[in-house]
C-alpha cells in the first residue's frame, strides 16, 4: 500500500477552486488584481506595485492567473493556474 492510499482525504467541499473570472464584477475583479499587485510586487521594493496592474489584469485574461476561492477561509485571490497553492 502507497503513502497516498493511506492518507486520509479531505472534504471536497473544502477544497479551494477556480472561479470564472468572466462571472465576478469588474470592479470586485480589480479589487482582487491590486491586492495581488501589493502582496506580490509591493513586498519586492517595487516603486509602483500599481504599476502592474495592466499586466496583471492580461494574465487573468489569458488564463495565467485565475481567481481562486477558499470555502473554508471565505477569502478569493489571485493565483497561478496550475492549481498549485500560492
Amino acid at each position: 500500500m502507497s503513502t497516498s492510499e493511506n492518507e486520509v482525504q479531505g472534504d471536497p467541499r473544502e477544497e479551494r477552486f477556480v472561479v470564472d473570472a468572466e462571472l465576478i464584477p469588474e470592479d470586485q475583479l480589480m479589487g482582487l488584481v491590486e491586492e495581488y499587485c501589493t502582496r506580490y510586487h509591493g513586498l519586492n521594493d517595487t516603486e509602483s506595485p500599481m504599476a502592474e496592474r495592466d499586466r496583471v489584469r492580461a494574465a487573468v485574461r489569458q488564463g495565467e492567473l485565475v481567481v481562486w476561492f477558499d470555502p473554508v477561509e471565505n477569502t478569493a485571490g489571485l493565483g497561478p493556474s496550475a492549481g498549485t497553492r500560492s
